[in-house]
């Protein structure tokens, strides 16, 4: 069987047993229900430098728990000047999870977490500094499924993005 073919398999096999993994999903603030976010809040205009607002904010108390949302590979934690303290986990389905404004990192990159296992605790770092603590709640879909896209402002990065409030609600009547 020539090399490329071979390749082409094993990268299909990969991207499969992706698709397969089971995502058990939970909201990622101990203690808080779907009345701790805005639903209308995805995509919402305008959102300062940004635009859109291109996940949920889950409101809650200062240094509350946050959680994972699915079991995953930590991908990167640190700090960007808009997001503070930040954590990006890529789980089940191809999808990266972004997890934003965190007062601390309680995971490292490339450590392997649990659905519902403690990442970091809610916080205002960077741009949220001075706000009501909160989590941004972001999931990005790293394979785009363009039949989402739409005419709304950058909608075109909906082929990208996934509404974690519809997500979460989803995965609560289950």
């Amino acid at each position: 069987m020539p090399r490329r073919r071979i390749t082409l398999l094993i990268l299909m096999a990969v991207l499969g047993l992706g698709y397969a993994l089971p995502e058990r999903i939970q909201i990622p603030v101990a203690g808080a229900s779907k009345s701790d976010w805005n639903p209308r809040s995805f995509w919402f205009e305008p959102w300062g430098t940004s635009g859109v607002h291109k996940g949920i904010d889950i409101f809650g108390k200062m240094d509350t728990p946050v959680l994972s949302t699915t079991d995953g590979l930590i991908l990167y934690t640190g700090e960007l000047s808009k997001g503070g303290k930040v954590i990006l986990m890529l789980g089940p389905k191809w999808r990266l999870h972004y997890f934003a404004h965190l007062s601390r990192i309680d995971i490292s990159t490339l450590s392997y977490v649990s659905s519902g296992q403690p990442i970091g605790a809610l916080g205002d770092s960077g741009n949220a500094k001075g706000k009501a603590p909160h989590l941004h709640y972001s999931i990005v879909r790293v394979l785009p499924a363009p039949l989402s896209a739409d005419t709304s402002t950058q909608g075109f990065k909906k082929a990208f993005y996934i509404d974690p409030g519809a997500y979460l609600n989803a995965a609560s009547k289950h």
